[in-house]
């Protein structure tokens, strides 16, 4: 198959997303590895939101000083990443879609590039979170896929944006059930310190990354209440065992395998995030502060979006209309926690009752 070869990097969002930081760190691989390999266009198109930044447009300042100031200062963009202000001028041309943004705005980003692409562009999710369908669970690339009709795959694992950006060693998994574009992918990524494997099962890497993230609530919880290593050592197990029932109730394109959990996007990413995690950090303000979770969003994390209360929101709906709540105590402790008012010094009670075998 010939591949076309412009990239497109989903860089920013509605005004508060925080792909900016996800998305920066990532268009800086891309563009490093775009530059010196000939499949591929040289220019990378970046959508950021336009704001003013000490009184000039931050697409002039990351076009012209090659640096996102905002939301990744300090880590130089490769000079044939183009920042775009407008959503539709960044994508139309482009033949491979990178997304990341939060999930709850992806809804808005489809409809407005809905018939403005390219029909047979690939399109690659880095997006973190679940949604509502019909049949309960909905994966954000399938909204994607059926909304723009394109072919999609996904991203994720143990890489938290900052270290992905100053070029530390770590891993990644792509999901993607076609392997001649899983190759493609691991193409455009891979670099001697991101290693990219790609596996079959995209779902389960997709549920993976959404998961993790109220796992790492929870662990935040602890943090925030002074419990030691050993009880965050529980909640992450716990909070795996749940990850897994959850994947092989309601994944349908097959058989579930384990192996997959042990790749990046499974055990290392929820690792990660229970100890270095945006979710992990504010949830233990949360617990030792009283402080609702939108406040310390916005107190906090200079304009980035937190995932972790969200998917455990949606989460409480899929599973409320299984009437499966009491077998995910975890998820649901999360859920009650943040949007019920319930107390979260009593978050360990969860974790003392939690069933043996799931």
């Amino acid at each position: 198959a010939v591949f076309p070869k412009n990239i497109d990097l989903r860089g920013g969002g509605w005004k508060y997303l925080y792909s900016t930081l996800v998305g920066s760190a990532i268009a800086k691989i891309v563009g490093a590895n775009v530059a010196h390999n000939s499949k591929f266009d040289n220019t990378v198109t970046m959508w950021v939101f336009e704001e003013m930044v000490d009184g000039r447009k931050l697409t002039e300042i990351i076009n012209t000083d090659h640096e996102n100031v905002k939301y990744l200062p300090g880590h130089k963009l490769p000079p044939n990443v183009l920042a775009v202000p407008e959503l539709v001028d960044a994508a139309k041309e482009a033949d491979i879609l990178v997304f990341v943004i939060p999930h709850q705005f992806i809804g808005r980003v489809c409809d407005t590039m809905k018939g403005k692409i390219k029909i047979n562009a690939l399109g690659m999710s880095l997006i973190k979170g679940v949604d509502e369908g019909p049949d309960g669970l909905k994966l954000i690339s399938d909204v994607i896929q059926e909304k723009l009709g394109i072919a999609m795959s996904v991203l994720m694992g143990a890489n938290i944006a900052n270290e992905v950006a100053d070029e530390k060693f770590c891993e990644t998994t792509i999901g993607c059930k076609d392997k001649e574009h899983g190759a493609l992918l691991k193409e455009l990524m891979q670099t001697s310190n991101f290693r990219v494997t790609v596996v079959e099962e995209s779902d389960v890497v997709e549920i993976c990354g959404a998961l993790k993230n109220i796992v790492a609530v929870g662990a935040g919880f602890c943090d925030g209440l002074g419990f030691g290593d050993n009880t965050k050592a529980a909640v992450i197990r716990l909070g795996l065992m749940e990850m897994i029932a959850f994947a092989r109730i309601f994944c349908t394109a097959g058989p579930v395998s384990s192996a997959t959990f042990l790749e990046s996007c499974g055990v290392a990413d929820l690792i990660t995030t229970c100890y270095g995690g945006r979710n992990r950090k504010v949830a233990e303000a949360f617990a030792k502060t009283g402080k609702s979770i939108e406040e310390l969003e916005k107190e906090m994390l200079n304009g980035q979006k937190l995932q972790g209360p969200a998917t455990a929101a949606e989460v409480h709906v899929i599973l409320k209309s299984k009437n499966m709540l009491d077998k995910f105590p975890l998820f649901n402790a999360v859920y009650q926690i943040c949007y019920q008012g319930h107390p979260v010094a009593e978050f360990i009670k969860c974790l003392q009752n939690h069933p043996e075998h799931m």
